[in-house]
């Protein structure tokens, strides 16, 4: 069996776990504290970075991105039109651009910001960087997710998801990263219906179920987080 190391709150996990329930697959999950950096998981992945995928042939995939490229490569045939990664050039060009968009842009403006002053901070040591979270850091997050959502919104005007006419990973990748700042509430929906109907449709997918289901200990999600229907 595989075996998954993630942890909950992380947002590329969170990709990774949807793309793993879309494709069927439900590999053992082992729980990691990034913060820890824990020597075994070093071992196997030096860069330390979640999450991690270990196959049941014994391979060591790290990394979202690379994790979503690695079940391309094995599943994708199979799943001919509902393939994640288009067989089309053009269109494996703008899933991959807007993948890299949500994994990295947007993590590096919003969700890295709040999942490490508003959650991961409550559990870390104060030696490793815990403590009160810096809400200059989350101010800035709070002001860049509204052009992230503008930016969703008119991408969904013109398109049924994200990339295209299809779910592809642009879309898992990028409902991943917001389900983070949605669970704090740090999301503007009022701001874009287009964008937040979009949401609403993924978030609807049974392979969200588990997402929905996750809880920071001591910290309830926002009101309408597991409401389908907003």
């Amino acid at each position: 069996m595989a075996t998954l190391h993630y942890h909950p709150f992380c947002p590329h996990s969170r990709f990774v776990r949807l793309v793993l329930a879309e494709l069927g697959l439900e590999p053992e999950m082992v729980e990691e504290k990034p913060w820890e950096r824990r020597v075994p998981l070093l071992e196997v992945n030096p860069a330390g970075n979640l999450p991690l995928l270990i196959d049941d042939n014994g391979l060591a995939v790290p990394g979202s991105s690379v994790i979503a490229e690695y079940l391309d490569e094995t599943y994708g045939d199979g799943l001919g039109d509902r393939r994640f990664l288009p067989r089309d050039v053009s269109q494996r060009v703008e899933v991959r651009r807007l993948v890299d968009w949500f994994l990295v842009k947007f993590h590096g403006e919003v969700s890295d910001y709040l999942a490490t002053e508003k959650i991961y901070k409550r559990f870390m040591p104060v030696e490793l960087g815990g403590g009160p979270p810096d809400m200059g850091a989350i101010r800035a997050a709070r002001t860049n997710v509204r052009y992230h959502l503008k930016y969703i919104g008119y991408l969904i005007a013109t398109r049924n998801w994200l990339a295209g006419q299809h779910l592809t990973y642009a879309d898992l990748a990028a409902a991943a990263h917001l389900s983070i700042v949605d669970y704090l509430g740090d999301v503007p929906w009022d701001e874009d219906e287009t964008a937040k109907h979009w949401y609403a449709r993924i978030k609807s997918r049974p392979s969200f179920r588990a997402l929905l289901a996750d809880r920071v200990p001591g910290m309830p999600p926002w009101e309408h987080y597991d409401n389908l229907d907003f």
